[in-house]
């Protein structure tokens, strides 16, 4: 099978062309093309059998999990889409994810701006029990259904230190507190309008070079416990900086925009 490789901001990928989704055997096509490539998750793009969409994404964690939506990958979607004639305008590239309806636009050759669903749910501040005791942290789903993230704001020095940090995550991507486990993003506040993060996400159970909705969970989760005024913040992960913008209107996050880079080829940096 012919297919490309892309990444986001080093979140790497695997993407495959198909017409009909139920002839596939895409999770284990994603388990091996991903082991093979040393890629993050497999991208499907297919006709979306609806005008009101460009063509369908269906995205598989590399261990073969089905994934709602990836914001990283939906960047590099939007420009396979565009350059291989799926989309035609520039300006408003759509198409349909499990979690919902995606729209994006082209800002420069490599750089993508895509729209992430709003979310389905928001707790500000909560205690998750994990197997490393209790954790406080936000959570939020971004979707219907939603994609979970949970949200740890922690000193810079905790960085430091990446082997006791995954563990951490690893306990809270378990904790019986999320019914669909989570993705969860470790934060240390840099400046009113910038962030440091790193993301273990269930399906790769390991920290990745950078995650697109976890970046838009870390805006609206941070600006709803208060700890950040703006609704428009950067993002340094370490496969390179996002930045994210969002708007707000009775008590109710919307419009959340992610803009970063969609490149051909994979970046793997090794994290220890």
């Amino acid at each position: 099978m012919n297919y490309t490789l892309m990444n986001g901001a080093g979140n790497s990928f695997v993407i495959v062309e198909i017409k009909n989704p139920e002839d596939a055997n895409l999770p284990d096509l994603a388990i091996s093309l991903c082991k093979e490539n040393k890629c993050d998750g497999l991208m499907a793009i297919a006709p979306s059998g609806s005008a009101d969409a460009d063509f369908s994404m269906l995205f598989y964690n590399s261990d073969g999990t089905k994934g709602e939506m990836c914001g990283n990958g939906a960047r590099c979607l939007a420009r396979y889409g565009l350059e291989h004639g799926y989309s035609k305008d520039e300006s408003n590239i759509r198409f349909m994810a499990t979690a919902g309806r995606i729209s994006a636009r082209r800002m420069d050759e490599k750089n993508y701006e895509v729209r992430l669903n709003d979310p389905s749910t928001l707790v500000p501040l909560m205690e998750a029990e994990t197997a490393m005791g209790p954790m406080e942290c936000s959570y939020t789903e971004l979707g219907a259904p939603g994609i979970p993230h949970a949200i740890v704001v922690c000193p810079l020095s905790e960085f430091e230190d990446l082997i006791a940090l995954r563990e951490k995550g690893r306990a809270l991507r378990n904790s019986p507190s999320f019914l669909k486990g989570a993705n969860v993003s470790f934060v240390s506040i840099l400046a009113p309008d910038r962030v440091e993060a790193i993301t273990f996400e269930r399906g790769v159970e390991d920290f990745t070079m950078a995650c697109g909705t976890g970046c838009g969970s870390i805006g609206i989760c941070l600006h709803a416990r208060g700890l950040m005024k703006r609704k428009q913040l950067e993002i340094l992960m370490p496969g390179g900086n996002l930045s994210v913008r969002f708007e707000k209107k009775d008590g109710n996050y919307f419009n959340i925009l992610l803009t970063g880079p969609a490149e051909y080829g994979i970046k793997n940096i090794r994290l220890c």
